[in-house]
């Protein structure tokens, strides 16, 4: 029985990891969970896998909710409570399912703890990951990778000699808007944007997806994940999103995992690695359903917030967590509909042109760049 802390518990991938959990009751269980506010949601998913600790966003959450559990279940609050649920003595596994740098300190926690970690959370390692995985390394723990796209890289290295790859090959979908041109997007809307051709995901993640920018994300979490330069990363469209994500080796032979679009698989490959279970929820790929797959490479002018996260990663130090500062607070402007679809990327530009970066960030001032750079972003749109 592997036992499971999970942040982000009424996220999509939160959701999706206790339906995976769910499926295989005899090989998990949950001993601790954080929300944020989504009482509604949450209240049934604590009554039916009775954790022993819950952790929800603040004290207002936390009294709310506090009356409606059973006696045996400790409630906790805050980034403090983040951290008590990423670390709970039982747990053996963290699951980081939330969106945004608030998932960096608990991630932290959590390796000193010995805890192997299952990370979904990007902005982790794209704020911190210097920092993240000397921690792993120093206190030998796995770092898993539930996102699609590394965990598909992850997949295709499984026996492989790593000093001999030569390339990482990210795939992504194109987003909701990849057959408008440039002028098309001037006047696009929020439910255009959320409107993703291929996947099911929260309204961050979708947007992100449109600007390209969760592609350059992925860039600079594979840099780290993965110990390859920038220059052996590469990114390209491909429509389907049937392969996920692929490994070039020295010989040019290329490895790639390949399966119909769900986080199911990577979640329960990280909950099972290196085992694999039966996933029923999933659908069987049959290419010759599919017929053709469609591939072309990044432009980009097309898509600057790409370019802008290998600029951001090449020059490294504070200049990641600007990009993930600026990107999370012009997209939230954008969703309150405060600016449009276009400003976006402007904004995360200006933010990285004013910022003077810092070699070798400890996480005090990673958290203080981070807040200078959201105060920055949100003084330019008022």
């Amino acid at each position: 029985m592997k036992k499971i802390s999970l942040l982000g518990a009424t996220g999509s991938v939160g959701l999706q990891t206790l339906d995976v959990i769910r499926e295989h009751p005899e090989h998990f269980s949950v001993v601790a969970l954080a929300f944020g506010e989504n009482i509604k949601t949450a209240l049934p998913l604590i009554h039916e896998f009775q954790p022993k600790l819950v952790a929800v966003k603040n004290k207002q959450i936390a009294d709310q909710l506090s009356n409606q559990l059973d006696s045996h279940i400790r409630l906790v609050y805050g980034v403090e409570g983040m951290i008590e649920t990423a670390v709970h003595p039982e747990s053996d596994l963290l699951v980081n399912a939330v969106l945004g740098s608030i998932g960096l300190e608990p991630t932290l926690a959590a390796i000193k703890a010995g805890k192997t970690i299952g990370l979904a959370n990007k902005e982790t390692l794209v704020t911190a990951g210097h920092l993240v995985m000397k921690s792993a390394a120093e206190h030998g723990v796995s770092i898993l990778p539930i996102d699609s796209e590394h965990s598909a890289i992850f997949q295709s290295m499984q026996g492989q000699d790593r000093s001999a790859i030569s390339r990482l090959i990210l795939t992504a979908s194109g987003g909701s808007f990849r057959d408008k041109s440039r002028d098309e997007l001037s006047e696009v809307t929020i439910e255009d944007a959320l409107n993703h051709p291929n996947w099911s995901m929260g309204a961050k993640i979708t947007v992100d997806s449109a600007t390209m920018m969760n592609k350059g994300l992925e860039v600079i979490e594979a840099h780290w994940l993965f110990d390859m330069p920038y220059e052996k990363i590469d990114t390209i469209i491909h429509r389907e999103s049937i392969v996920h994500s692929l490994v070039e080796y020295a010989d040019h032979s290329v490895i790639a995992q390949l399966g119909m679009p769900s986080m199911l698989v990577p979640i329960q490959y990280a909950l099972t690695y290196p085992s694999r279970f039966e996933l029923k929820q999933t659908k069987q790929l049959n290419l010759w359903e599919i017929g053709s797959l469609h591939f072309q490479k990044v432009d980009m002018q097309r898509y600057p917030s790409v370019s802008l996260a290998y600029h951001a990663g090449k020059i490294g130090g504070s200049m990641p967590t600007v990009l993930n500062a600026a990107n999370e607070t012009a997209v939230q402007a954008f969703l309150s509909g405060k600016i449009k679809f276009l400003d976006i990327e402007r904004y995360v530009e200006m933010a990285l042109d004013q910022h003077d970066r810092i070699q070798m960030p400890d996480l005090e001032t990673i958290e203080a760049v981070d807040k200078e750079t959201r105060a920055f972003v949100m003084k330019q749109i008022m």
